[in-house]
This record gives C-alpha cells, structure tokens and sequence, in this order.
C-alpha cells in the first residue's frame, strides 16, 4: 500500500504568511504540520509516499527531503497549478501503480492517526473509504448523505444546502477502481477535477464505497483560527522539560512548559502549556498559556498568550499579543506615541485590528 501526500495549492486563507511559506510547513508546537501526516502514515506501516507538490516544491523537498527520517521513501510529483484533488490522482498515476493508497492531505491534522483506518480498510478491501465527521458548519466542507443503513448514497462539494452535517475529514483510501473513476469525471463549475466526484462515480456504478465517523479531533489548519486551535490541542500533550536552557532564578515556569536546550529566559513568568524553542531568548515577559515560540525568536518586556510565533521573529516593549500567529522574522514593536497616527507596512491581504 503507498501513500499520496497533497502538498500543493497557494493557501490564499493563511496569506500574508504562505506568500513566502507552505501552508503545510507552518509549526503547530514548532513542529510543521505536514510532519505530522508523515508520522502518522509511517506509523500505519506505509513506506512509500508521493507528494504532491505547486509552487512551494523547493520548500518542501527541503524540509521533507528524501523521507528517510520518517522511515519514508518519498517521490516528489509536481503539479503546475492546483486543479483539485481528483486532478492529483490522476498525475500520480505512474507513482501509484495498480497498489491500494491512502491520499491525505498534507494541511489536515488527525488526533490518533490512520493506523487503525488502514488496518480496516486492508482486511475488506472496498473500492473507496471515506473519513467523517460532525461539524456545525457543511457549506465549508464536502458532504457526504448516508442510508438508513449508513451506507454513503451521495456526496456533494461545498454545498449551499446540505443534506447532513458530515464533512469529509481530508483522508481517503482507495483501491485502483478510482482511476477509472478520476478518469470519468469533468471539472466542476470551479474548474477543479473533484475528489467527491470520483467517489459519485464509484457509488453510482454500484461500487463498494464505505465511511467511518471519526469522533476524534480533526482539523484543516487552512486558516489562522483553526491553526491555534490546532497548536493548543498539541501543547497540551507537551511534556515539561527544562533541560539545557539557561533559566535564572528570577523566572517563574508554571504549569507544562519544554523550553529547549540552548534559549534563555531571565526575569521572565511562563504558564503553560507552552513550548520554547532552541537559541530563543526570553527576557522580562510574560509568556502565557498555548504560546509556541519558535527557534531563535525573542521576547522582550512584552506579554504574549495563545499565540505562534515562527523563527527568528522578537516582540519587544508590546503588551499585549494574543490569538497571533507571527511570521518569520517578523519585528514587533509599540508605536510611536506622538503624533497620534498607526505607521503600517503590510503584505497583501493582510487583516489588521487597530484600537482607536
């Protein structure tokens, strides 16, 4: 059984911060979210991965590199513009062969991982099986209209009226039936080939199409919101561990807090969970619950909470930040008191609040 990792698309929801990253290279718990399908599908017992990969490709090859440190072997499939998920199929056809795969999309975060899923779907072998979950908004999502016996009758992208509240969770397996299904359909109003379409295709010719209903916690980390809430879930499974870091005796460390070998904290109160990363420095500031830092970052005279800030960015003499995700390299400071004025340098698309 192989593996196919989307990796592509612009993340247009996550701008300004995809305009120079991958959507899927952005740290939840200083960790890219992409690792955390990778994990999850070694430890399923599957070793070979194609992923897909647009305009970030550098980035990700980079960062993923030949898949050996996942216990992976990884062939890169370029896709020239995101043309939906059926489209990806279709490309990695070479890749995939004739073997049974799990797709799964390289900006979705599982609690528990698949393991268990393709166990399942290994010992019976139906044409697709489709992940779903409960979520109080369908019109987002690809919906998926179960039987009374809750066998899936039909599905349907992105619908204005739903006829349920179960939304495909961005984990599909498939036996090499979807190929002549990817093959069949024509694109969508939106210009896409979809992946609901496929599996239409695969219930109307009468093929064996199941689901599973996942109660555990799922979530596309395609927007800023979702991606907190993501990092928060993470932290709390954070084990404490202060080990290697400089932390002198007038710091308070409360809670689940790892602060890593190499960053330094001096005056400073931590509540966790909350995690440091290496070479940052922590000075006089507060840094509160569900705040990741990332590696060689610095926090000066300033409160923090709930919060990711990326490498190599400082917040200094600013109180207060929360609910931010903060990019690369990023230099937050207070404004300037007088004239009464804000000074902005913004990328596109950017959502700014300012108090008047």
């Amino acid at each position: 059984m192989k593996a196919l990792v989307l990796s592509g698309g612009a993340g247009t929801r996550l701008r300004p911060i995809t305009h120079t990253s991958a959507k899927q290279l952005v740290p939840v718990a200083n960790k890219p979210v992409l690792f955390y399908g990778l994990e999850a599908i070694a430890e399923a017992g599957i070793t070979e991965v194609g992923i897909i990969v647009g305009d970030t490709a550098e980035e990700i090859r980079e960062a993923v590199g030949d898949g050996s440190r996942f216990g992976l072997d990884v062939t890169y499939i370029p896709q020239a513009e995101p043309l939906g998920l059926a489209h990806a199929v279709l490309i990695a056809r070479d890749f995939l062969g004739d073997d049974d795969f799990v797709m799964y999309l390289g900006d979705n975060f599982i609690v528990g991982g698949i393991a268990g899923l393709v166990e399942e779907f290994r010992a019976d072998r139906p044409e697709a099986q489709i992940l779903l979950t409960r979520v109080p908004n369908p019109t987002a999502f690809g919906v998926a209209e179960l039987d009374g016996d809750g066998r899936v009758v039909a599905l349907e992208e992105k619908p204005k009226r739903p006829k349920s509240d179960l939304a495909l969770v961005g984990v599909y397996l498939f036996t090499p039936a979807v190929h002549e299904a990817v093959r069949s359909i024509q694109p969508s109003w939106r210009g896409e080939l979809e992946i609901t379409h496929a599996i239409q295709w695969l219930i109307d010719q009468r093929r064996d199409v199941r689901s599973t209903t996942i109660r555990g916690y799922w979530k596309d980390t395609g927007n800023v919101t979702d991606m907190l809430e993501v990092n928060r879930t993470v932290l709390e499974t954070v084990e404490p561990s202060v080990e290697g870091a400089d932390v002198d005796d007038d710091s308070e460390i409360i809670g689940r807090v790892r602060i890593e070998a190499g960053a330094k904290v001096t005056g400073s109160r931590i509540v966790g969970p909350v995690i440091i990363g290496a070479g940052s420095v922590i000075s006089g500031a507060y840094v509160g619950p569900f705040t990741s830092i990332a590696q060689n970052c610095r926090i000066e005279d300033s409160e923090i909470e709930y919060s990711i800030v990326l490498q190599g960015a400082s917040i200094a003499g600013v109180r207060r930040v929360e609910a931010s995700l903060i990019g690369h390299d990023v230099e937050v400071t207070p404004a300037p008191r007088s004239p009464s004025a804000h000074r902005l340098v913004l990328g596109d698309h950017s959502k700014v609040q300012i108090s008047s």
